[in-house]
């Protein structure tokens, strides 16, 4: 008989997930009565592996074989810890850890996580379980003429829409990312109804200001809107105009590094005043110069990304705490929060520092952070960050979930594994944290969704640039896209629909995954029709945007969410697997691929049904 613990199970651990600083939690333990136990301890660990200290776990009660044993305590300050046991019984004393998902070893395996965070830690409600949009904004749409007198060269415009971004090197074998399509500022405005249609709530946008490449994470100016998106009217109008629309505007903030070719690095001269170019420059305590000036830190080795040092006082000022700060300016034209580049790459003391003024600001702004692990535990640059048990960060980008939706309906996973990851975020996270992560399928950075599901896979990059998949193809990959969104929508957390993935764009890696938007395939598109509906349960139903999750598997690649609020209660069914029966007991309020026959659903192989249960 093996003893018995699952910190995922409210019978061995209340609360569920996270801890606040001196709020209670109850452990229980079940042991075998014949291991005849002399006595338990609960051992807990600070974060570097120290001993924090222990408690004692008397004797509770008896249950069958097993004896159970229990304590109440409360953590006295944010952090996160660590646990195990340590059990002494007439024979011996070992220590008892996890093994696996929810099983216990003597002597071997991992240790368990409890994470506690500032009592007064929250995240705005406005945001919870709604609907994201994400935009690049060269590539959505153009309205009216883009203004490229003084814009950073060189440049130059695809006069074709339809065209395939260029991928190709220059002479000197790098690739320059100074093509554009001529999406605008004006061009987004111009669209918001046919997002508010879509059931968005939120628009994130990548980089919008000054900038020399096409995705702009190499700033110019932080203060400044890049010529071809428009001006900062421009912004202002976008952010009341999706206001009266009820939807709200994060902006990307790229902090990590500045480009070469900027005012404050000023590497050709351009700007005057820079770092490199005038050695007394204002700017010069921002950068670390090995050699002046020369040779310096730069992003990932990217020469034409300086790396910037974040905790210096200039740029903090510049950026934070400056009346007219980076962060106030924007927060003050509309802006309603920001997501952090490469938040790993920033000091925890610059993202409090960001953060608590965003807050002073904007009580109600949102800040997000690019994570691409489990943002709880992550140890970057051999430190381990404390984006929560700090409340440095509202949310993160929820990259798990999205490995664990693609690795189910690929079938690389037959639902353990996806029970899993859900379950260890949701355990780990804040729960208001869980309510806003950014759940996508695609974004900028990776393949698009429909693409990573397609079972034609051109091996060389020439083909993948102008590769369009055959009809028996997509109809498998969007059969397969269909389940896939409708897991992203129904687990908690923000929806993020990268655009044009709504209408099933194609495209491969960057930078493929960033076309113009077709929006002639839009005009007819069913797979929009899907999104549409698919948003407005989500955003009408309080249980899929507010409620807590657990998550089941047989194993056949079949899953069961729950999600419940209060009294409202919704289960979702999704088969991946082989046809399969389930038993429905509510209101049927979406499904596909599904036949209802009184009391039981019948699911074909990526078939799928939600369940309103009053």
């Amino acid at each position: 008989m093996r003893i018995l613990y699952n910190s995922k199970d409210t019978n061995f651990k209340m609360p569920f997930g996270t801890l606040t600083e001196g709020q209670k939690c109850k452990i229980t333990i079940h042991i075998p009565v014949s291991c005849r136990t002399k006595r338990v301890r609960l051992v807990l660990l600070w974060e570097n592996g120290e001993e924090y200290g222990s408690f004692v776990m008397p004797i509770a009660d008896r249950a069958g074989d097993y004896e159970i044993y229990s304590c109440t305590f409360a953590m006295p300050q944010p952090s996160l810890y660590f646990y195990y046991f340590k059990i002494t019984t007439e024979n011996e004393s070992f220590s008892l850890y996890r093994q696996g998902y929810d099983q216990t070893n003597m002597e071997a395996g991992e240790l368990w996580q409890l994470s506690c965070v500032p009592s007064d830690f929250d995240v705005p409600r406005d945001f919870c379980g709604n609907v994201m949009y994400q935009i690049f904004p060269d590539r959505f749409y153009q309205q009216g003429e883009c203004d490229t007198a003084s814009k950073l060269t060189p440049f130059w415009m695809h006069e074709d829409k339809t065209d395939i971004p260029c991928y190709l090197p220059d002479e000197r074998g790098k690739i320059q990312n100074c093509d554009f399509f001529g999406g605008n500022l004006k061009g987004i405005a111009s669209k918001l109804d046919y997002l508010k249609e879509l059931g968005v709530k939120i628009i994130y946008l990548n980089p919008i200001f000054k900038a020399w490449s096409n995705h702009r994470y190499d700033t110019a100016d932080y203060h400044k809107i890049d010529e071809l998106l428009g001006t900062e009217d421009d912004f202002r109008e976008l952010c009341e105009k999706a206001h009266e629309k009820g939807m709200k505007i994060i902006l990307d903030g790229v902090f990590s590094h500045t480009g070469s070719n900027s005012r404050y690095f000023d590497k050709l001269g351009v700007f005057g005043g820079g770092a490199y170019s005038c050695a007394d420059s204002p700017f010069r305590s921002w950068y670390d110069f090995q050699s002046y000036p020369d040779v310096y830190t730069s992003w990932w080795g990217i020469d034409t990304l300086p790396c910037v040092n974040e905790t210096a006082e200039g740029f903090m000022d510049f950026i934070i705490n400056g009346e007219n700060s980076v962060v106030a300016h924007w927060i003050k034209c509309g802006a309603d929060g920001f997501r952090l580049d490469v938040a790993d790459e920033l000091p925890d003391e610059f993202i409090t520092a960001f953060r608590k003024r965003l807050k002073q600001l904007k009580p109600d702004a949102l800040l997000i952070g690019e994570v691409w692990e489990d943002a709880s535990n992550k140890i970057s640059y051999g430190k381990r960050r404390r984006y929560f048990t700090d409340g440095e960060l509202d949310s993160v980008m929820n990259y798990p979930f999205r490995k664990a939706v693609i690795d189910l309906v690929c079938g690389r996973d037959k639902g353990e594994q996806f029970k899993q990851t859900v379950m260890n975020i949701a355990e780990n996270y804040p729960k208001c944290v869980l309510n806003t992560l950014m759940n996508m399928l695609s974004t900028h950075d990776t393949e698009r969704i429909i693409s990573v599901l397609s079972d034609e896979v051109p091996q060389d990059k020439a083909e993948r640039a102008g590769f369009a998949m055959s009809d028996s193809a997509r109809e498998k990959a969007e059969e397969k896209l269909r389940a896939a969104s409708f897991l992203q929508f129904v687990l908690p957390g923000m929806p993020c629909i990268y655009y044009g993935d709504e209408i099933g764009m194609e495209g491969f890696e960057d930078p493929f995954c960033r076309g113009f938007f077709n929006w002639e395939k839009a005009k007819d598109s069913k797979l929009r029709g899907f999104f549409t509906k698919l948003a407005q349960v989500r955003n009408t139903c309080d249980a899929l945007k507010y409620g807590d999750v657990n998550a089941e598997s047989d194993g056949a690649g079949r899953v069961v969410i729950e999600r419940k609020n209060g009294d409202g209660r919704c289960v979702a069914f999704v088969n991946t697997g082989l046809p399969v029966k389930v038993a429905v007991s509510g209101e049927v309020i979406f499904s596909e691929k599904a036949r209802i026959q009184g009391n039981e659903a019948f699911l074909d192989s990526y078939g799928f049904v939600l369940q309103q249960i009053h």
